[in-house]
């Protein structure tokens, strides 16, 4: 066993999050008699904290507040200490703040192959954070993306060289979101789940019920937590449930029957993956990797971000079509069992990881 590759995997956070649903995926599906892999983070404890220590996976801890304090830099210094004498093969920051940690303690550490991740449109970044990433962007080995949105945005916007980016899809254990085909029901629900953030532009699918509800009895259910939820609150009306965020995804999926994703900006989104693989109708805004995952309006209806007659009428639609709902649904859950499922999302992210050990390894 003394050959196996020590991989240390960096999120700063291991709670709910796309990021923090990778990185475990990833961590748990390693074959252990090749890698020796470890996690870390800023704080652990997070509903992903259980889950990876029961695959007998360490994890170890470099708490910090600020980046701009003096902790930062002493956690720093104490990560690129443990890279070395742990004598790690490969760091893989898998977001934004462990890309601007953990890449330049891992070179300060002489990690042999370092990586770093872009999941989400560097727009949300902030002009600090985006000016520190493009410095680390020259440090890593190469930057793991999660759709060719991502990939074409870092080359076209950002000009990082198509050489040095890696693509890699989520993948989703689609077992654990059973496909459930939905009743026809007097009062359905539309739904989401998904953090309660500024981009995910919830405003807009509360609007569009108010406009929805007066013509097809429905309701909307609204799972998630985030810095939204009371300006959500302020603005919702009758019918509208707001659910605090959970670990138990695939229950409250269930229960919805038309899933709405109304980002602003969007990657490749694990919400809508796990929407599909669960049996809703799904309906989200055309940005990012959402027409990767459903097509031009083949496995869901695509509507124009920010507008919100052409949200209404998407949701009115299914509304009206039960056919139509579960002609949708079904095609979305083959195509997630077809293309995007964790073993492959593994096997692709364990062949990356190879083609830069060998070039290290001289093999």
């Amino acid at each position: 066993m003394s050959d196996r590759k020590r991989i240390l995997l960096l999120s700063h956070c291991l709670d709910l999050g796309g990021s923090e649903r990778q990185l475990t995926e990833v961590a748990k599906a390693l074959d252990p008699a090749r890698y020796d892999v470890r996690v870390g983070c800023f704080v652990s404890g997070g509903i992903r904290t259980a889950e990876i220590k029961a695959a007998g996976i360490p994890i170890v801890t470099f708490p910090i507040h600020s980046f701009f304090s003096f902790g930062a830099v002493r956690q720093a210094l104490r990560l690129a200490d443990y890279i070395r004498s742990q004598r790690i093969d490969l760091v893989h920051a898998f977001d934004v703040p462990m890309d601007i940690f953990g890449v330049p303690a891992a070179k300060l550490g002489r990690s042999p192959v370092v990586l770093a991740s872009q999941r989400a449109h560097r727009s949300l970044a902030g002009t600090m954070r985006l000016r520190i990433l493009r410095l680390t962007d020259r440090m890593a080995d190469a930057i793991v993306v999660n759709c060719e949105y991502i990939r074409r945005h870092l080359v076209e916007d950002e000009h990082v060289p198509d050489s040095r980016l890696r693509l890699c899809y989520n993948g989703l254990d689609a077992n654990a979101f059973g496909f459930r085909e939905r009743p026809v029901r007097e009062l359905l629900t539309i739904g989401v789940v998904c953090a309660l953030r500024p981009e995910k532009d919830l405003e807009l699918l509360i609007r569009s019920f108010e406009q929805v509800s007066r013509q097809v009895p429905s309701r909307v259910l609204i799972v998630g937590s985030g810095s939204m939820l009371e300006q959500l609150r302020r603005v919702a009306g009758d019918g509208v449930e707001f659910v605090p965020a959970t670990n138990d995804v695939a229950r409250w999926m269930h229960g919805i029957d038309i899933f709405v994703l109304p980002s602003k900006t969007e990657a490749l989104s694990n919400s809508l993956m796990e929407a599909m693989a669960c049996g809703c109708a799904c309906v989200a805004s055309d940005v990012g990797g959402n027409p990767e995952l459903m097509g031009r309006n083949e496995r869901g209806l695509l509507f124009a971000p920010g507008d919100l007659d052409s949200l209404s009428g998407a949701l009115t639609t299914l509304l009206l079509d039960a056919g139509m709902r579960r002609s949708y649904a079904t095609s979305a859950r083959k195509f997630v069992e077809e293309n995007l499922a964790i073993a492959a999302s593994v096997t692709r992210m364990a062949g990356i990881y190879e083609e830069f050990l060998s070039r290290r390894h001289g093999r």
